[in-house]
């Protein structure tokens, strides 16, 4: 779901067949994702002198931290700038609540911080307010947005544009895939760090296969559950974070997201024999404790769905190789988004309106 105000009218109707069976490929949610490589192509063309400007001011003058402000999708980007970021520059990266400011009105110590926003429309009102205080407090404020023209642009020092285009459906894609690819955009030309540069412009073609990948198996086993855990760890864990909302927004199961270590601090008390597990695992520091964590599951009779390198079986899910573990969680969201829409179909809902959601989502 966007984090405010629609910038686009409500999606058409998807076809059906003679049944009356939405026919997954004719939704938005479907037609959007499959755009994000052309959004991430776009990215990187048009952003990249505003971002290596950027970047030489933040390698000039290094910030002495960072902080982060968002909501839904757009908030579960930000879990991923803090991974980026942290692991990449040391620049310490801290979420910064919204309502500290429009609620509470207390003024942060900022001066000298970069201050990432991130929203598709820049039109929420707790944003702003976020976002000009943090300026007044003499933080460098970068907007990363999909409405150029936005209240949010106005009040940045820099604007990236998130360059998405119009999403009509309710559960936000392309534009959350933008924000990752900007993200990595920025910190790539912050550490001068070619090889992840080269990564960058491979993925929209990586993104093409990604979408193809045949995610079946969570379908099948997720079409008659009410609930799962979804679990990430480092740069996983916002992946886990958005694939816990869609499932959440589109086919209302009650998906829950934790980090592959925190889940062993009490969670997984809950699952026994049945319960649905779906998890994200990237090649770095962390897939050894993600797969043991998997087999753990699986020894309490858990049904784990597993995208990770190395991961094997009827319930592993299909992953597109990549050599930087930073891409991998982009990847495998863009996988997931068109198994989440043939989810909601197969669960008899229309994935681009949820009863009881909007696309409108304005918070204070």
């Amino acid at each position: 779901m966007n984090d405010s105000r629609a910038m686009t009218p409500q999606p058409t109707t998807p076809v059906t067949d003679p049944a009356g069976n939405i026919q997954p490929e004719s939704t938005s949610l479907y037609r959007e994702a499959a755009a994000a490589a052309d959004t991430v192509s776009r990215q990187l063309e048009r952003n990249d002198a505003t971002v290596r400007e950027l970047a030489r001011t933040l390698r000039d003058d290094t910030p002495p931290f960072a902080a982060t402000c968002a909501r839904g999708s757009s908030d579960h980007a930000a879990t991923y700038a803090k991974y980026v970021i942290e692991t990449q520059t040391g620049c310490v990266t801290a979420s910064a609540s919204p309502s500290v400011e429009s609620i509470y009105a207390v003024p942060l110590r900022l001066r000298g911080a970069l201050y990432l926003v991130i929203s598709q429309s820049g039109a929420s009102p707790d944003l702003l307010r976020s976002a000009g205080a943090a300026r007044l407090a003499g933080a460098r404020v970068v907007a990363m947005v999909n409405a150029e023209g936005s209240p949010l642009a106005d009040l940045a020092d820099t604007v990236i544009p998130l360059h998405a285009g119009p999403e009509h459906s309710v559960a936000a894609t392309k534009s959350y895939i933008g924000s990752l690819s900007a993200i990595l955009h920025l910190v790539a030309h912050w550490r001068q760090d070619a090889g992840l540069l080269e990564a960058l412009r491979g993925l929209p073609e990586r993104l093409h296969q990604a979408f193809a990948m045949d995610w079946s198996p969570l379908v099948e086993t997720l079409a008659d559950k009410r609930g799962l855990f979804v679990l990430g760890r480092g740069y996983g864990l916002a992946a886990a974070q958005e694939a816990a909302l869609k499932l959440k927004e589109t086919c209302a199961l009650h998906a829950e997201a934790f980090s592959g270590a925190e889940v062993r601090h009490g969670p997984m008390e809950l699952v026994g024999p049945d319960h649905p597990v779906l998890m994200f695992a990237q090649d770095d520091g962390t897939l050894a404790g993600m797969l043991q964590t998997a087999a753990d599951f699986r020894k309490r009779g858990a049904c784990v769905l597993v995208a990770a390198p190395g991961a094997t079986g009827r319930q592993a899910l299909p992953i597109v190789p990549t050599g930087q573990p930073m891409c991998a969680p982009i990847l495998a969201v863009q996988s997931f988004y068109r198994a989440v829409n043939a989810l909601a179909i197969r669960r008899g809902r229309d994935p681009d309106r949820p009863p009881h959601l909007a696309k409108v989502t304005e918070t204070v």
